[in-house]
């Protein structure tokens, strides 16, 4: 039994997973609050499912790429279970779980998830089935198409807030780039995802793949 969440991108998650069966799951649409949303969502998500905590086995959550603040909401809250529970906690990214998504709805070999990172950039990662092609990482717009344009010659589905745009640009260049309505990570990817990870001996870390915007004060 894995309880997984997520709250790293524009979305409150968490799901339960019993032998690869869904027992329950919820997902919000949200850009601020996830603080509030998720302790109440996991409460009501057992009860829902007529669980007790004494009954998961395991933990999982994103670790980024994502909001500063909605990647340490989900991180803190998970690891507090961790520690109460005395269960593995799994870390996955959010990029790779809406890839994984991406494969199994488009059934296609390859997924991009492109996610808007600001600044011309995008949060790009690229996998095809069993294998990451392109790891997690922050890129400029034209520099990820340009990346998923060598990777996938034949054809790829693409998910996340920057893969319309990607769509049209690789279609332009003559490329069977189908688009999937995948805006943010679903926790039951993350918890599939962890079900296939070896057991780890310490708590995941977040994954920043740039600075944090706000910076302190100067001496």
């Amino acid at each position: 039994m894995i309880l997984a969440a997520d709250t790293a991108l524009g979305a409150c998650s968490v799901a339960i997973l019993e032998n690869g069966n869904v027992r329950a799951k919820a997902l919000e649409a949200m850009e601020r609050g996830h603080a509030e949303a998720l302790a109440p969502m996991v409460e009501t998500l057992m009860r829902k499912a007529g669980l007790s905590f004494a009954q998961i086995n395991s933990l999982a959550v994103t670790t980024g790429p994502g909001t500063f603040t909605g990647q340490r909401v989900g991180l803190a809250f998970m690891r507090g279970l961790r520690i109460a529970l005395k269960k593995p906690l799994v870390g996955v990214t959010t990029l790779e779980a809406m890839a994984a998504q991406t494969l199994h709805e488009s059934n296609l070999e390859t997924a991009a998830v492109l996610h808007d990172a600001r600044r011309g950039e995008v949060y790009l990662a690229i996998v095809s089935r069993g294998t990451t092609v392109v790891a997690p990482c922050v890129l400029p717009f034209d520099e990820a198409v340009g990346r998923i344009a060598r990777c996938a010659p034949a054809g790829i589905a693409l998910a996340g807030t920057a893969a319309a745009p990607a769509t049209e640009a690789l279609r332009k260049l003559g490329i069977a780039a189908h688009l999937v309505a995948i805006p943010y990570p679903d926790a039951e990817w993350v918890a599939r995802l962890a079900a296939a990870c070896p057991e780890p001996d310490r708590a995941p870390d977040p994954l920043y793949l740039r600075p944090a915007d706000a910076k302190l004060p100067s001496a």
